[in-house]
This record gives structure tokens, C-alpha cells and sequence, in this order.
């Protein structure tokens, strides 16, 4: 899977936004409209898709998972529910949404 290289420890403010480092910023790809896909992760975390490699890599995998088997719908399921898209602002921060940060 397409990804960012390299290690980055940042905060999130009061308001649920993030920096996302400048050098990861050059690495997207125009295709990405500077957007990204924001979920739960598998374990406990938060994951950042930027838009290009989740319509590209991450939303054809769901689509491949068997509705039919339990442990496969749920992992759908469950990564789906949170999903929501979030886009730079001028300060090069993505807004985090607050059900997300809770979970």
C-alpha cells in the first residue's frame, strides 16, 4: 500500500486538528485534492488515508470482503462507520472528527 515514509509525533488541539508535517504534504499526489480519508484503525488508533490511495487501494479491498462471513462484514463495517473525509486547511492541519478521537 502507497503510504508516507518516515515518523512524525504531533498533538491534537482543542479543536480536534493535527498537523500534518510538511514533508508529507510534498508527497501527495495532486490526484489527493490535498484530502484525505480518516477511520479506526484495526487496532486502537486513527488512520489517515490520503484520498487518492483509499478510492485506489483501500475501498477495493472492502468491496473484495465477504459480506457473507461475520468477521469480514464487521471489519467492513466498522471501518466504514467512522470513515469520513477531512481536507487541509491553510495551516496545513486536518480536522479530526470528535466521535472518532472518543472511540
Amino acid at each position: 500500500m502507497a503510504g508516507f515514509k518516515g515518523k512524525a509525533e504531533n498533538t491534537i488541539d482543542s479543536k480536534g486538528r493535527v498537523p500534518v508535517p510538511a514533508k508529507m504534504r510534498r508527497a501527495l499526489r495532486p490526484e489527493a485534492r490535498e484530502t484525505f480519508v480518516v477511520t479506526h484503525g484495526v487496532e486502537l488508533c486513527i488512520v489517515l488515508y490520503p484520498l487518492d490511495v483509499w478510492e485506489a487501494e483501500v475501498e477495493p479491498k472492502l468491496a473484495r470482503l465477504d459480506g457473507f462471513n461475520r468477521e469480514q462484514a464487521m471489519l467492513a463495517r466498522r471501518i466504514l462507520m467512522w470513515s469520513d473525509e477531512t481536507s487541509l486547511d491553510s495551516q496545513g492541519r486536518v480536522s479530526l472528527p470528535r466521535d472518532l478521537m472518543e472511540a
